[in-house]
């Protein structure tokens, strides 16, 4: 994205400066829950023109309740039905929400063990997801078992260097999708994490990983050639390693300047703010993750000119916790 300027906005005060990424972050688990503060749900930006709203989540882990109130770092975070609350706010404040998952969405309470993934579908679709990647603890039943759990989902998956031809997720996961917004389009694809040491090879059967930089080159080409002003990946990589050589969210950024938006998982990474890589004629790459277990929720807002090209953009984040009780 073209944007020269930034700046930042600390907790829920005035924003001053210069027109470009605004940061606001509101509502993270260091924060009191006392009531001190008010979620803020309109419009981060007052702009001519689309203004599109990017929700994201990463790593939910079948997290359908809120921590358990034991002492922990994360007691009383979390739940689906807060989300779903806090979801249904945005869009009631704001004409074009986008809502995204960066996959893992399985694995790590009994009711994916009990029901499969099927309450983890059924609560998403609710919610109104509109596209998801592929994480690796998504095949822990298998291909077979994933494809069961289908059907529940009413949205999209998208993996570009998932393989699937030869699986039986093939006509299930496509490469990328594009949504459109009073006639701005927006490419959206996905990238999936290696399989080795991660994934038996019993439970991936037929799905093959193939090199996320090369996918997502091809995939940006396509999407740019198919008009799209805006290019989001859903990245499973994880965020950063200690071995450059790995893909990770950081390299991807430096690879692919094409990338608009970069929203992460794996690493259950939780950034205070969004990070942006400048790309010097090509902008500003803004990579962002949201920690774990539905305990926040991303949000990224876009403003599109009359040429439906980005001409301003404003994240923020939000904690989900007993706020949006009741």
């Amino acid at each position: 994205m073209k944007r020269r300027d930034f700046m930042r906005a600390l907790g829920l005060g005035g924003v001053a400066g210069l027109a470009g990424v605004e940061r606001l972050w509101v509502g993270t688990e260091s924060r009191s829950r006392s009531g001190g503060e008010d979620l803020s749900y309109g419009p981060l930006l007052q702009e001519d023109g689309v203004n599109l709203v990017v929700l994201h989540t990463n790593d939910t882990h079948s997290r359908m309740d809120p921590f358990p109130m034991d002492g922990g770092r994360f007691q009383g975070l979390g739940g689906a039905a807060r989300r779903a609350t806090l979801i249904r706010r945005v869009r009631e404040a704001n004409e074009h929400v986008l809502l995204l998952d960066s996959g893992d969405i399985f694995q790590g309470t009994p009711y994916f063990n009990f029901f499969g993934g099927e309450l983890e579908f059924r609560a998403m679709t609710a919610m109104g997801y509109d596209v998801a990647t592929l994480g690796n603890h998504d095949f822990d039943n298998g291909v077979d078992g994933l494809v069961a759990m289908l059907p529940e989902a009413g949205f999209e998956f998208v993996s570009a260097n998932y393989d699937v031809s030869g699986s039986a997720l093939a006509g299930h996961v496509e490469p990328y999708t594009i949504r459109e917004f009073d006639g701005v389009r927006v490419g959206i694809f996905g990238l999936g994490i290696a399989f080795d040491k991660l994934v038996l090879a019993s439970l991936h059967e037929g799905v093959v990983y193939t090199d996320p930089v090369e996918a997502a080159r091809t995939a940006c080409r396509e999407l740019r050639d198919q008009g799209c002003s805006l290019i989001i990946c859903l990245s499973h990589l994880g965020y950063r390693y200690g071995d450059p050589a790995r893909p990770s969210d950081q390299t991807l950024a430096a690879a692919v300047p094409e990338i608009d938006l970069i929203l992460g998982g794996h690493t259950h990474t939780f950034l205070d703010e969004p990070e942006l890589f400048d790309q010097g004629q090509d902008g500003f790459t803004v990579v962002n993750q949201v920690g774990w277990g539905g305990m926040r929720l991303g949000r990224i807002d876009v403003s599109f000119d009359s040429t439906a090209q980005a001409s301003a953009t404003a994240t923020a984040g939000y904690g989900i916790d007993d706020r949006l009780d009741g």
